[in-house]
């Protein structure tokens, strides 16, 4: 039996967080329901204006850093390739975002808005006008701006700094070695328990449709132990697809969403008034980019609405509390990715299909509401929202078997969000470990499907939106940080990339015979592990005892089962200086089918570096020339290290300069 892989605070420490709160809210729902009601005033009354403010921050980092200078650099080593084929990372993109979402609000939130909007005359032509607006602004760019950070935060340090694949690592460039301590590990608690919360609402709105949709479609009645049998059933299924794994289950599942998600919105564009929608999503997009700005900083400071707690601020906060999750899972997926490849795929791609699809079945059920249902649409949703999508379909041909699909559609996004969850959740309280034993997995799907039920039990809607939005204020703040911690990061290794290369030229003092020999050998694993520890290791230990010598620190650390040594010198407000070499292997050209499957491979000793830089080999290099080329790197460095003191003491008041010059 494979042995458990944890991070034992952050494990234990969001365990009993999570399962303390849920004993209180199942052990007193009626008071559990009072305080939620409580503590979402208070947090929406004293700091909306800070969702609004942090979520626009967030937007505009991600287009600087996708579409400045940054953007050419790679979520990994400069010579890293993605792991999975583009359309497929789209696929994964997109079911693990806004699936339960898109399903619960694409009939239902137009509707509402059309009926109630914030601020046209109700059911009017502004009225529709105004309701796909704001219906645009809730899932357009913002919300995967907000999942673009914490994605590229992850992705960035994780792959290119080879840390852990934890919310703590984007705060590297600020505390160093310090992750592993306390603030650490109380941001990776923060990140778990804000993941489970947002989840447990996306789940709740997920089983509440899929109850509606079986009332509906069998007569199965609507009640909370109807629910909770769901959540029970459907998080069963999701176990199965957890101890898959990423590449297959979530895959898989992936896959099989898009195709029924794009198949029911295909079928709903063509037998609706189909020009009539195409000309509606020319004018939606019109809309939003003409309103964006406006929007975005709008809170209605002047004119005070309960309207905005109930709907983009709740949003926003659903964004945050869910952004772990979803940015962790984008992450896991996105090695190899430029930065610019990221952050276009992430806000631009799944938006765009998600404004056909509001335009779709948001428009389809205003026009049908506006002639053929005669209101009656409206007043249905009004009711109960959970039954727009069903009572919508209704009015078009086949309404059996659409609502059959649309609740199987349901089913497929709760299964993806809840295996996707539990993957990233236990990534997170594995200190980045991603290669666990299955019942770890297994242990986080059950807790989020307990938690949707317990909330939904204790006080419905209300207690999930409630538990979001209090679980994702400090969170927020923890995003501020990581985006300063990207813009430090990526300034670094720019400055980098901008020094001149220089390697030592192993074969410049041999003779031509022996580089002949050189040219044709083809080094095997055993070659490139005994050049390591003959050659490399000396070098590296021999620069290490100078570096002693002259009052510097350096170590050497080893990994066996890589085939890997590097020499660590540690720094002060900065990474610390890696010069390392491991075991690398690629294929060589072949010239037919036969040898394209049985073809050489070439190995070699790759040097790799603390900013992912791109390496190079170094087999055949002598001690000495190994030794000249890592002081050639640590000249680089130390320049790197000397530049960024220039700029800090450039900033520093007049005051504290004139101490330094003093000291000096």
């Amino acid at each position: 039996m494979q042995r458990l892989k944890i991070n034992p605070p952050v494990f234990i420490g969001a365990s009993i967080i999570i399962v303390a709160f849920v004993a209180l809210a199942a052990l007193a729902p009626g008071a559990a329901e009072n305080a939620f009601r409580d503590l979402q005033s208070a947090v929406l009354d004293r700091f909306g204006w800070f969702y609004i403010l942090a979520v626009a921050i967030f937007l505009v980092v991600s287009l600087l850093l996708g579409f400045s200078r940054f953007g050419t650099l790679k979520l990994g080593p400069d010579d890293a390739e993605p792991d999975f084929p583009y359309l497929t990372w789209i696929a994964m993109l997109f079911a693990a975002g806004m699936g339960i979402g898109l399903m619960f609000f694409a009939v239902g939130e137009p509707m509402m808005h059309f009926s109630a909007p914030p601020e046209a005359a109700p059911r009017s032509i502004p009225a529709q006008r105004e309701a796909m607006l704001v219906t645009f602004f809730h899932w357009g760019i913002h919300a995967w701006g907000i999942y673009a950070v914490v994605g590229l935060s992850l992705a960035y340090f994780g792959y290119r700094y080879n840390l852990p694949l934890t919310l703590r690592s984007g705060l590297y460039p600020f505390l160093k070695e310090r992750i592993n301590g306390w603030i650490g590990h109380a941001v990776d608690i923060f990140a778990i328990v804000g993941t489970i919360f947002g989840l447990a609402t996306s789940l709740g709105f997920g089983v509440l449709q899929i109850n509606a949709g079986l009332d509906y479609l069998v007569g199965l009645p609507i009640s909370a132990t109807t629910q909770v049998t769901l959540i029970a059933a459907i998080t069963a299924v999701a176990t199965l697809s957890v101890i898959t794994g990423v590449d297959r289950g979530v895959r898989r599942l992936s896959e099989l969403n898009m195709l029924l998600a794009v198949a029911l919105m295909l079928f709903v564009l063509l037998v609706g008034p189909t020009g009539q929608l195409l000309k509606d999503l020319v004018q939606n997009i019109g809309l939003y980019l003409d309103n964006i700005v406006l929007k975005t900083f709008n809170i209605y400071a002047y004119e005070p609405r309960p309207w905005i707690d109930s709907w983009t601020l709740f949003y926003w906060a659903w964004w945050i509390s869910w952004s772990p999750f979803v940015g962790m899972f984008i992450a896991r997926i996105s090695r190899g990715r430029t930065v610019r490849e990221f952050v276009t795929a992430v806000l631009f791609v799944p938006v765009g299909f998600t404004f056909l699809w509001m335009t779709t079945f948001g428009n389809s059920a205003i026009f049908v509401d506006t002639t053929i249902a005669g209101g009656a649409l409206a007043e249905a949703v009004s009711a109960d929202v959970a039954v727009a999508l069903f009572h919508f379909l209704d009015y078009l041909p086949l309404g059996a078997v659409t609502s059959s699909i649309a609740v199987a559609l349901v089913a497929v996004f709760f299964v993806t969000s809840s295996d996707s969850g539990s993957l990233v959740v236990d990534t997170i309280a594995a200190g980045g470990e991603t290669d666990t034993p299955a019942i770890q997995r297994v242990y986080w799907c059950a807790l989020e499907g307990v938690v949707a039920a317990v909330l939904l039990l204790a006080g419905g809607l209300a207690a999930l939106q409630t538990a979001t939005i209090a679980s994702a204020l400090p969170f927020a703040v923890v995003m501020l940080i990581l985006c300063w911690g990207l813009f430090r990061g990526m300034n670094s290794d720019l400055a980098r990339r901008a020094a001149p290369v220089a390697i030592a030229h192993p074969t410049a003092e041999l003779s031509w015979q022996r580089r002949l020999g050189l040219i044709l050998h083809t080094p095997a694993r055993p070659d490139i592990a005994r050049f390591i520890e003959q050659t490399v290791e000396p070098a590296l230990a021999s620069v290490a005892h100078e570096l002693a010598a002259r009052g510097r620190a350096g170590s050497i650390e080893h990994d066996g089962a890589a085939l890997s040594i590097s020499l660590v010198v540690p720094a002060e407000g900065m990474r610390n200086f890696v010069y390392g070499v491991r075991a690398a292997e690629h294929r060589l050209p072949t010239f037919s089918a036969l040898d394209a499957t049985v073809g050489e491979t070439r190995h070699e000793a790759r040097t790799f570096f603390s900013d992912g830089s791109r390496g190079y080999d170094v087999m055949g290099f002598s001690r000495d020339q190994l030794i000249h080329d890592v002081l050639i790197q640590f000249e680089r460095y130390q320049a790197q290290v000397q530049s960024a003191a220039a700029a800090l003491y450039a900033t520093a008041p007049e005051h504290e300069q004139a101490a330094e010059a003093g000291r000096g």
